[in-house]
């Protein structure tokens, strides 16, 4: 077989959406899958959640390899440990703890490498979760764009969860003890707790030179705290992070698992005027574009209302908002433009913009 003839790896394969997942189920699974059989395992490999659960314990890991590794709003750093405490709290479990792994090229400056501790330091103590434990290696000079990051982190279930849990079981049948995405059900208010957009157009212009990290910048920020109010109020059934593939992608996942459409309203769909001029200019989707301080929530539609309100009491939540509900007699997802038509939200074959986390 030639080299023409083989199939390769393609950024698209890294970047979320309908390609990745497709390598993800054909390849990855194809092989390490099977942890679904086995007793003790709550949250499966092949449930492709934000985080696995085995024995109560709720368990997450990430690589970041985000370009450039300093940016307005972050750096690689601040976005490794919030996006693994967000990962963990995406199932409804409080993070415990998070590793770090750093993977260095020779020369990369010492003071950069501070610089990047310092900020993880920062987002440790923001979250309340402690880096316990990691690794270090060193590769030949040219092996790495400078450094990659690995954190993993571990949680558990605690009293925000089993309330939220109860409410739930107030207004229909639920046997999950955790937040998952195949939970999502007719009806199901559908919110996201800000602007979208932010984290991947300040990525795509930093390193592009375009000039648009001037009016936004990365919404990375640990939303444990957020999340943990909001489970408060009760009624939760599924969230996650629109990281990756954006909100297209987040939708589309939860409208496959769950089997159910999704109908959302552009009009209540927050985005930042920046967010809106770069992907006009630039020919993107704003859905379709990765964030890392942000929660998509599905609830169910009695405690709608008195989610909301509590994600827009916090700093990450002010921007909160309905932007549609789960719905049977649609197929897949759903927009109700602002011109009054609709159109199909398809799963993207992968983020427009490349390593951005």
């Amino acid at each position: 077989m030639t080299i023409a003839q083989k199939k390769l790896i393609t950024m698209a394969h890294g970047a979320g959406g309908s390609q990745m997942g497709r390598l993800i189920k054909d390849t990855i699974l194809a092989n390490l899958g099977g942890s679904a059989s086995l007793p003790e395992v709550e949250i499966a490999l092949e449930e492709l959640d934000d985080s696995a659960a085995v024995g109560g314990v709720v368990f997450s890991t990430d690589s970041y390899v985000v370009k450039p590794l300093f940016f307005p709003g972050g750096d690689i750093g601040s976005l490794a440990v919030a996006g693994t405490v967000n990962d963990i709290s995406m199932v409804g479990a409080d993070a415990a703890a998070i590793s770090c792994a750093l993977m260095l090229e020779e020369g990369f400056p010492i003071e950069e490498l501070e610089r990047i501790l310092k900020s993880m330091s920062e987002t440790s103590k923001l979250a309340g979760v402690p880096v316990v434990t990691g690794d270090t290696k060193v590769v030949e000079r040219g092996a790495l764009d400078g450094m990659f990051i690995n954190t993993s982190g571990i949680g558990f279930g605690g009293e925000s969860l089993q309330k939220n849990i109860d409410v739930v079981k107030e207004y229909r049948e639920f046997e999950e003890n955790w937040i998952k995405d195949s939970n999502v059900r007719d009806g199901d208010t559908i919110i996201v707790s800000g602007t979208m957009g932010d984290h991947g157009v300040t990525i795509l212009s930093t390193r592009e030179g375009y000039g648009f990290e001037s009016e936004v910048q990365s919404d990375i920020y640990p939303l444990n705290k957020m999340i943990s109010s909001a489970l408060e109020e009760g009624g939760i059934v599924a969230m996650k992070d629109p990281t990756r593939g954006g909100l297209a992608n987040t939708l589309n996942e939860w409208s496959e698992k769950s089997k159910v459409g999704i109908l959302i309203r552009e009009e209540h769909i927050p985005l930042t005027e920046g967010v809106v001029s770069a992907c006009e200019m630039l020919g993107i989707d704003p859905l379709a574009i990765g964030n890392e301080g942000k929660v998509t929530i599905a609830v169910v539609r009695e405690k709608a209302e008195d989610v909301l309100e509590s994600l827009c009491k916090t700093d990450p939540g002010k921007k909160a908002a309905i932007i549609g509900e789960a719905r049977s007699d649609i197929r897949g997802v759903v927009m109700e433009t602002v011109m009054g038509g609709k159109r199909i939200v398809d799963m993207p074959a992968g983020d427009p913009v490349p390593r951005i986390c």
